[in-house]
């Protein structure tokens, strides 16, 4: 079984664990982190959020954010799954 990764949203230090073969917004959402999301597969942006420490690797080729965008730090959860633990200065959580 592989490691898993420390996961840290900020505003509010919200910390969960992720499998390398999770993506972060499926991580969250079993922690029951409400991190905001749409379509879930990185074509509607809902979860945007940025990378402040950490690797990612995609699930799909062109996630829908720009090469500018992902060399600032862009990172859109829905999609993305950890190779390090990893800090995510995310949008809006959307408590029930």
């Amino acid at each position: 079984m592989s490691p898993l990764h420390t996961i840290r949203l900020e505003p509010g230090a919200h910390c969960f664990s992720a499998a390398p073969d999770q993506t972060l917004l499926a991580a969250a959402l079993q922690a029951g982190v409400p991190l905001r999301s749409a379509c879930r597969n990185g074509s509607c942006r809902a979860c945007l959020s940025q990378l402040q420490a950490g690797e990612v690797h995609y699930v799909i080729d062109w996630p829908g954010i720009s090469r500018d965008e992902r060399a600032e730090g862009a990172v859109l959860p829905c999609v993305a799954q950890p190779r390090s633990d990893v800090v995510l200065q995310a949008g809006r959580l959307v408590w029930g």
